[in-house]
């Protein structure tokens, strides 16, 4: 696991097209763009950008010289809130072998320790097993259910929301 960088634009679009159905029920509906490499560097220069401002840590999970999924906690809030989201996929032939936990454990220690948050939480569709597992996993607790929270897969769709307080 290592941070995003401008670079990783080609092995990034590589790693969504070799993905993208697997991934399809899980996110957004994406264009053709998207699984480009000009797509990605747009996408990636968006994401260094909120680096840049500390509201976004992206990370890519690596297996061999290759890009095997991200890891990413997005609207980073400070003041009494010190709050962000954490989001997730991996490659659909490292799936079940851990890669994903030892990644989400990382980035609650760099959330905690680096960052000084409080909480993390996550969104998750009621029927994605893997990646409620692993959210269990990593002891976050189920906080609500978000009727129509996000547009995936072009319908709006329940989430269970789950958090994890670090101190």
């Amino acid at each position: 696991m290592r941070l995003l960088e401008p670079s990783d634009a080609e092995a990034l679009a590589r790693a969504y097209r070799q993905n993208r159905e697997q991934l399809e029920p899980w996110e957004p509906l994406r264009d053709d763009a998207f699984f480009t490499e000009e797509g990605q560097t747009e996408r990636i220069a968006g994401m260094l950008g909120g680096l840049a401002a500390g509201t976004d840590v992206p990370w890519v999970l690596t297996a061999g010289d290759g890009i095997a999924g991200t890891i990413t906690l997005s609207g980073i809030v400070r003041g009494p809130f010190l709050n962000a989201h954490v989001g997730y996929w991996v490659d659909r032939r490292l799936q079940g072998r851990g890669l994903c936990s030892a990644a989400l454990g990382e980035v609650l220690r760099y959330a905690r320790d680096t960052l000084g948050l409080h909480r993390v939480q996550a969104s998750v569709l009621p029927h994605n097993a893997p990646s409620i597992a692993v959210l269990e996993k990593a002891a976050f607790t189920v906080i609500g259910l978000a009727p129509s929270y996000l547009c995936i897969a072009g319908d709006w769709q329940d989430h269970t929301l789950y958090q994890r307080l670090l101190y």
